[in-house]
């Protein structure tokens, strides 16, 4: 079963743990990104994600002025370059995220979504299909 290793994000776009909710909401939209990594002392952290801004702050009436650093998450696990894609979606499920930190060593290296995940399903289906279509064929163009 192949890794997420290929698929993961290595430029990450995060802000500071200071920095607002609104800011990154604004930052989301313009990029047109589903979350943001959160950054401390020039280290990545952690995500906020869409879902962490809707339902953490904004379901709850809090001001989109509260700092990134409150609105991450800390029970979003991290996953490592050689975790699966099954296991990264099982993650995600299991979690409510659609997210999830890399980390390597124990320092954050990326970001994985569940579109990544599910690209990495469909190529390894294709290549799966492929291969028995020609064994079907017994290696025959038809």
């Amino acid at each position: 079963m192949p890794s997420i290793e290929k698929y993961i994000k290595r430029d990450v776009i995060a802000l500071d743990a200071s920095t607002t909710c609104a800011d990154a909401a604004h930052l989301m939209e313009a990029r047109r990104i589903g979350s943001v990594g959160v950054r401390r002392d020039g280290k990545l952290v952690g995500l906020v994600t869409e879902r962490d801004l809707v339902y953490g702050v904004m379901a709850k009436g809090e001001s989109l002025q509260k700092p990134l650093g409150e609105v991450m998450r800390a029970d979003r696990p991290a996953v490592t370059p050689t975790t699966t894609e099954r296991d990264a979606a099982h993650l995600m499920q299991a979690h409510q995220t659609r997210h999830l930190l890399v980390k390597s060593d124990g320092e954050a290296i990326g970001v994985i979504s569940m579109l990544d995940v599910l690209s990495l399903m469909l190529e390894d289906n294709r290549f799966l299909i492929e291969q028995l279509h020609t064994y079907i064929r017994g290696g025959r163009g038809g």
